[in-house]
């Protein structure tokens, strides 16, 4: 017993009714807009942490060679 297609067309008949075309299309419109924002942040956040973690890496790389850099130095001496 769900909800039929007849059911759905009656309340969005009545929400246009009761707002609008052009009101409705303002909200669509911001709705839209807001999805895109937090997508784009949510691609923003992504980059960052992919970022820091290839920065901690070549980090970690440079730590490794100069450590292997003062180690060649010492047994050659």
């Amino acid at each position: 017993m769900g909800i039929s297609a007849w059911q759905i067309l009656i309340v969005l008949l009545i929400v246009v009714l009761l707002f609008g075309t052009k009101k409705l299309k303002n909200v669509g419109g911001d709705l839209g807009e807001a999805i895109k924002g937090f997508k784009s942040g949510m691609k923003d956040d992504k980059e960052d942490e992919l970022l820091k973690s290839l920065e901690q890496t070549t980090t970690n790389k440079d730590e490794v060679l100069d450590s292997d850099f003062v180690e060649k130095t010492r047994t050659s001496n």
